[in-house]
């Protein structure tokens, strides 16, 4: 998938699922430190299960230090695979772009303050309010975001 990294994990995991109606699907990656960049130990990765393609995951803690990545039912259907089964998982860590993207600096250059403002905030929450705008399918659900985070700057003047 990506012969110039190295994976953080390539092998064979098994499904295992939260007890109770409801319970996530999972596979445990105790191999996996857990990241500092993000809140709540939480990783971006990037890979594959079983050459399934996996794009924009993220990794989440369990306890003690250990991460597991949730395999939600449309993965698992096109799996063909449940809880109890075992699975070939390849992850890469997702790099982390340097800066702001344009179309949210330019939002932030248009509302007084609202850069400086964002640019007081810790870096893993700058990175979170990127991600979050930056991963959202639709402009129009990537504009409401933008607002949402200039009038939470504001707030914080």
């Amino acid at each position: 998938m990506d012969s110039k990294k190295n994976p953080l994990v390539n092998k064979k995991y098994l499904l295992e699922k939260f007890p109770g109606k409801g319970g996530w699907t999972y596979v445990l990656l105790p191999e996996i430190p857990p990241a500092k960049r993000f809140p709540f130990g939480w990783m971006r990765v990037y890979g594959s299960i079983d050459e399934i393609k996996l794009e924009k995951c993220k990794l989440m803690p369990f306890g003690k230090g250990i991460l597991f990545l949730p395999v939600n039912a449309s993965l698992r259907k096109q799996l063909k695979k449940e809880a109890g089964e075992w699975v070939s998982v390849l992850l890469y860590e997702e790099e982390q772009s340097e800066g702001i993207p344009e179309v949210i600096l330019e939002c932030l250059n248009d509302a007084p303050g609202a850069l400086h403002q964002f640019q007081q905030l810790p870096a893993w929450e700058q990175r979170l309010d990127i991600d979050r705008i930056m991963d959202a399918k639709k402009p129009e659900k990537q504009a409401d975001l933008i607002v949402d985070l200039i009038n939470k700057l504001a707030l914080n003047k």
